[in-house]
């Protein structure tokens, strides 16, 4: 195996309990980036020559090096311990299982997606050193899970982010196309073969939940809506009406089928197309809802993207603001790690202002509790959710 070593600075800062080394962190001087393969396991050595940790490498990558062990290298046995202990904090919180099952650097893996849909999970690898363990993780899950199946998709964009080629999605067993779950009394059926990610978003999760208790006899708008996780629980809460817009067919026609999972397609009304011209098309017509739910993709996936990403936020909200009833409720969403919550909260203020409406913040809310935040690693904590009281 390989020896790297890091500056005292990084050391200081993998002391504290971070997972990263960056690429200007290696003394290049005691071994060169270029004789590491991307993807190979070193030891990690401090500047005494005394061996910290053991990280999957990727040469080319500003955050170069991700710790997967402190004490010894990285194996089948250490894998099998963090999916063990992953899953006993799932099965402490949750009563069914649906949920994700292991969240990356909140579980101490680096590069490891795993959602779990019942008897089968849906894996995402981005990490190549993690792709050599590949049947491993599926063997294991199977295992300590009592599932039937694992489905690994290789199509994230992260892959090939992280030096890992596009290829076609492996099966362990009999997957379906669909899983059906339950969310905070709710029934969905699920593509986990073509839909977006691992085919659904638990981490918005309570956010939902809580939307959804303020919607009883209310009317819905939910913007980039995919398959219906806002809406469709907003309907079983005892809202009155769902329109729903999202650029993909697909994802629509997929959120009628969950509307008849609760008995209420017939109140269900869905907009096709670019979330931005369809916001003003509703404009133009005069439309007003009680709720209005926006939870864009990222906009901002680089730190150096900010300021335009932020002026697309501030576009999306003034325009859904505009739509909100008198004394509705607006839910501003984003899960862009590299704005703030606070930026997301100015952001919807200026917005409010542009646009001559008063708000009060109700609610502020983040990940579930199957996405545990890493205390020295602020990416990890990605997301926010703010639900606002329009005032007049």
């Amino acid at each position: 195996m390989n020896h790297l070593r890091i500056t005292t600075r990084a050391e200081k800062r993998l002391k504290s309990g971070h997972l990263w080394i960056y690429s200007n962190e290696f003394d290049t001087q005691f071994k060169s980036l270029k004789d590491i393969k991307n993807g190979e396991q070193v030891a990690v050595e401090n500047e005494k020559g005394k061996i910290v940790a053991y990280a999957f490498i990727n040469p080319q990558a500003l955050i170069c090096g991700r710790i997967v062990s402190r004490k010894r290298p990285f194996d089948r046995n250490i894998l099998k311990k963090a999916l063990r202990d992953a899953l006993a904090l799932r099965e402490e919180t949750y009563d069914k299982p649906f949920y994700r099952l292991f969240y990356a650097e909140g579980d101490y893996l680096p590069g490891l997606i795993i959602d779990r849909y019942g008897d089968c999970c849906v894996v995402q690898i981005n990490n190549l050193g993690l792709e050599a363990f590949r049947d491993d993780i599926a063997e294991l899950l199977i295992s300590i899970t009592d599932g039937t199946s694992v489905l690994v998709r290789n199509d994230g964009g992260k892959r090939e982010q992280n030096g890992l080629t596009e290829t076609e999605n492996v099966e362990y067993g009999d997957v379906p196309e669909y899983v059906t779950i339950e969310e905070n009394g709710c029934s969905f059926d699920v593509p986990i073969k073509d839909g977006q990610k691992t085919g659904w978003f638990y981490d918005h999760r309570d956010n939902r939940e809580k939307i959804a208790q303020l919607s009883k006899n209310k009317t819905v708008l939910d913007v980039f809506s995919y398959i219906g996780g806002w809406g469709i629980q907003c309907l079983n809460a005892g809202a009155t009406k769902l329109t729903a817009v999202d650029a993909s067919e697909f994802a629509l026609e997929q959120l009628h089928k969950n509307a008849t999972l609760i008995n209420r397609e017939d109140d269900v009304e869905t907009l096709m197309g670019n979330a931005f011209d369809a916001l003003q098309a509703l404009l133009e017509e005069k439309e007003k809802f009680d709720i209005v739910i926006v939870d864009p993709p990222a906009f901002i996936k680089k730190k150096k993207d900010f300021n335009r990403g932020a002026q697309a936020y501030k576009k999306i909200n003034e325009l859904a603001l505009r739509l909100v009833c008198h004394n509705g409720l607006f839910v501003s969403a984003s899960c862009s790690m590299h704005m703030a919550d606070s930026d997301l909260q100015e952001i919807v203020q200026k917005a409010a202002r542009h646009v001559d409406r008063n708000l009060s913040l109700i609610h502020r809310g983040g990940h579930a509790i199957d996405h545990p935040i890493h205390p020295a690693i602020k990416e990890s904590e990605y997301l926010k959710a703010q639900i606002y009281k329009l005032r007049g």
